[in-house]
Order: structure tokens, then sequence, then C-alpha cells
């Protein structure tokens, strides 16, 4: 090649470009519209699902002085084994089963860097050549962008908000076909807030056996809920259907900070062992990083040992804003909140154009909104939900009612008049 030629071997990853509208690039776009603001409004991030942005949730006390335990230590300043400490899976493993009708073993539990590594694992394990996956819509758009990089097709079934977002089963039966490898269903809910019945996940894992696939459960949120519906584990129909649960301290534990996450393999029946699942699970951990060991050394007293009220005190605050956010919605007229959050921490309200001028989608409304009022809310589409707006309710009460009312204002100078 001749000095100065414009021939180069190399270029970038056009896949690596597969979430053009992640939330992180949203984000940042929309605090962009907010620093060029001469008005300069508090910033109300209503956007991310971080519950410590409120100095309210904080981790129960247990939680740090385990990890500094384990620290102080210094017997885990090593590399951790390839499919996580055996204390940590195991007590992992005891405080899954307790939602089960069998006992989970150590052998089924592998520590992972956050719900979003375990995503990173999963999906690559399944991919093949003209292998596809079925994702919910709206979902969470980690698994849209990794089924991408690694060449695995996607297949959208819908989720119904007319009806507490329930799985559109028609539609998951019509998309499937013999290339179809799983499903994923994350429950609760990000972005819609909602909880499955018992009764919806039994017949969602009779359709995944029926079709000859397994049921990717996203539980990063099990537990976090504060409606009528129960948390009930996909992993209760294992015996219907093998099931892998992804779970992860983040949300309930309020360390989203911590990365540290699981996938467990919930299959009495041994399906994923003789299928080769298992196998390839341990061999991309053997290529990738590992929970931090302190993290993972800490997790069996963090288990154990965090109180009750702790976890209740954390729902009542995410019921009380729930309900906050719930009841202010309705006094706004260009926005609709068809099912009351019931779990997780955030929810999903469409916006209504036919009420509304001079706003061409729901990006340009959430850019708009940034610019002028400071207040940032997540644009539906970054989630499947196009002209939908994701809101998060763990943030503090002061900073919700401020936010949902400068919504209100924003929507009142755009609306069209009667």
């Amino acid at each position: 090649m001749e000095s100065g030629s414009e021939k180069w071997n190399f270029q970038g990853n056009k896949k690596l470009n597969a979430s053009a509208v992640s939330v992180r690039r949203v984000y940042n776009r929309l605090m962009e519209g907010i620093n060029n603001n001469q008005d300069k409004k508090p910033v109300v991030r209503l956007c991310r699902v971080d519950p410590t942005d409120n100095p309210r949730f904080r981790t129960t006390p247990e939680a740090p002085d385990a990890v500094a335990t384990a620290v102080h230590s210094y017997n885990f300043n090593s590399y951790p084994p390839t499919v996580g400490l055996p204390e940590a899976k195991r007590a992992i493993a005891s405080h899954l089963s307790s939602d089960l009708p069998y006992q989970l073993s150590p052998e089924n539990v592998f520590m992972t860097v956050g719900g979003t590594q375990a995503i990173n694992i999963i999906l690559p394990v399944l991919a093949r050549p003209g292998a596809n996956i079925l994702l919910p819509r709206p979902g969470y758009p980690q698994y849209d962008s990794c089924a991408t990089c690694c060449l695995l097709e996607v297949r959208y079934f819908d989720l119904l908000p007319h009806r507490g977002w329930e799985v559109d089963l028609d539609s998951l039966e019509a998309l499937a076909d013999d290339n179809t490898v799983a499903m994923v269903l994350i429950n609760p809910s990000n972005p819609c807030g909602n909880v499955f019945t018992y009764q919806h996940l039994k017949r969602v894992a009779e359709i995944a056996r029926k079709l000859g696939i397994f049921v990717i459960s996203d539980e990063v949120y099990a537990h976090v809920t504060f409606g009528s519906n129960p948390f009930v584990p996909m992993g209760v129909f294992s015996s219907i259907v093998p099931v892998i649960t992804i779970g992860s301290l983040s949300k309930r534990w309020l360390v989203p900070g911590w990365r540290t996450g699981w996938i467990a393999t919930c299959d009495p029946h041994g399906i994923f062992l003789k299928t080769g699942v298992v196998k390839s699970i341990i061999s991309y951990l053997e290529i990738t990083s590992d929970p931090p060991t302190f993290l993972q050394a800490a997790i069996p007293e963090i288990l154990d040992k965090t109180n009750d009220d702790f976890l209740s005190k954390n729902i009542n605050m995410l019921r009380e804003s729930a309900n906050i956010l719930y009841d202010l919605c309705k006094e706004i007229p260009c926005l609709s909140c068809p099912h009351k959050p019931e779990g997780a921490m955030a929810v999903l309200v469409e916006i209504k154009f036919s009420r509304i001028k001079d706003i061409i989608d729901d990006m340009d409304f959430c850019a708009k909104l940034a610019e002028e009022e400071s207040v940032i809310l997540l644009p539906g589409v970054t989630v499947g939900a196009k002209n939908w707006l994701r809101i998060s309710f763990a943030v503090k009460t002061s900073d919700l009612v401020d936010g949902l009312s400068r919504l209100k204002a924003f929507c009142l100078r755009y609306s069209k008049m009667p």
C-alpha cells in the first residue's frame, strides 16, 4: 500500500450501531438540549430507572457491611471460579428456591456482571445461522442490541396496554417457526410497570412448550411489586418448559452500580444439559469477565441478613410514588396512562397527538420538554413503544411532583385549542 493511500483493509463494525436509539445515547442528547438552555431550571430526571437518584432509597446497612467484611478478610482478592464462588451460588440457589416447588442446586447458578452481562451471555449461546428469538414489544433494548450483534434474528410479540400489558398470545404462536429458539419475558416489567398473573404465565409456558422453545425470564425486579398481582417466578412452570432466569441485586437491594447478577437454570428435567446449553454457558463464561470476588463473597450475608422492614419500606415508597404519578397523569390532557403501575420502577404513558400541535413524535416531544422545562423523560421509541413515554417514579416525591407539574405546563402550551 502506497504512503498516503485512502485504501484501508478495516472499518468499524456497523452491527455495533445496532441500538441507534439506545437509552444512554438518547439521554446524552437530551442533556445537551438542557445544557444549551439559557433558562437554568433545576434538572428533573424522570428518565433513569436508578433508585439511587433518590436519597431515601439507600441499600440496607447489612449490604455494605458484608462487602467490607469480605474486603477486610483479605480472602477474596483472587480471581473467582469461572462459574462463581460456591458460597454465592449456594446462597442464590437457596434464595430462589424459596419461591419454587423444587430445590435449585448451586450447579444451577452462574454469576454474572449484573443482568446485562447475563443477557450478553445467553443470546450468543443461542445464536446459530437462521435462528430467531421472540422479544416483547415494548421491552428492554439490551436484548435487541445484543441479538443484532450476534446475528440472531429478532421477532417481536406485542404486549397489550389495555389488557394490563399481557402478552398477545395469538401473535406469539404466529411468529414462531422451526428456527425459533427462545422467548424473553420481563416480569415485573421494565418498561411497562405490570406484573404478570400466575394464570397468564402458565399459559405462556404451555405455548412455549408447544413451540419447542424455552423462556428467558428477566426477573431483575423480582418481588418489587405493590399492586394486586404478587410476583410469580417463571421457574414455577419449569416442569412444563425449561426456564433460564436472569436476576440481580441491583433493584431490590438498590445497588445498580455493584453490577452483581446471575443466571439460574430452572430445569428439573435436565433439558439444558441434554441440549448443550449449560456447556455453552460455561464456555462463554470462560472467555468473559467475572463479578468482583469480594462482592460475590458478600452475597450470602446480604441475602440472609436483609431485614424485611427494609424491603417493605421500599415497596411502600414505590407504591406511594406510583399512585402520585398515576393520579397526576390524569390531569395532563394530552397523556394517557392505560395501566396503573403495579411493579418495577417505571411506567409507559401514551402521547395523544390528536390533542397537541407542533410536535412530530415522542423524540421531538422529549427534546422540546428537556430544552424548555429541564425535565428528561425517555422517548418510548427506545423501548419499542413509539409515541409513548417511559417515566420513572423511583425519584424523590418533590422531584416527581415538580417534574409532572412542568410536564403539564408544557403540554398545555402545545395543546390544540378546542
